[in-house]
């Protein structure tokens, strides 16, 4: 690993890295969590609470969605419990809430994550992890920019999950 690499903070290092997949980072205090959401909103929307003091959902993002609204909704709100800056991923844990259906079943994710959750690599997140996930028993998954799939012949995007993914980062 290069010395520019260990010396880079988290947070630069993770835009970087979604920038390669076309993912969108948006820098924000909580206060203006709610108004970048509605931003990015397409459609009908579904989410999950935020759970950061200060941050709220906009009021036309459903919380309690019925399977018809979650079928309808063009974009998920969820929010990451950890990204991995090398690789510009995000952890997504699995929710009583809905988090997982909410992440995976419209063609706009919109993730909301602490800054501070960015650890720089995937030893830290194991380590993460491991204290966690191991104790709690929750499931969790790892996305890396929009749904994408070469399966058939040419890469298709949004054929597993979400075409477009954007990442609001509250600093």
């Amino acid at each position: 690993m290069s010395s520019q690499t260990t010396n880079t903070a988290p947070l630069d290092r993770f835009e970087r890295s979604v920038e390669a997949y076309d993912v969108g980072v948006h820098r924000v205090q909580p206060s203006a969590v709610c108004e970048t959401i509605e931003t990015l909103l397409s459609g009908p929307a579904v989410g999950v609470s935020i759970d950061i003091d200060g941050a709220t959902l906009p009021e036309d993002v459903s919380t309690e969605p019925t399977s018809a609204e979650l079928e309808a909704a063009e974009t998920g709100v969820t929010s990451a419990s950890l990204a991995i800056a090398d690789y510009g991923s995000v952890v997504l844990r699995a929710t009583a809430e809905g988090s997982e259906p909410i992440s995976l079943f419209n063609d706009r994710h919109v993730v909301v994550l602490r800054e501070s959750d960015i650890v720089p690599d995937m030893a830290a997140a194991f380590e993460w992890f491991g204290e966690e996930l191991r104790e709690s028993r929750d499931s969790a998954i790892i996305a890396t920019g929009p749904s994408a799939t070469a399966d058939m012949g040419a890469l298709v995007q949004g054929a597993h999950g979400p075409k477009e993914v954007e990442v609001i980062v509250v600093t």
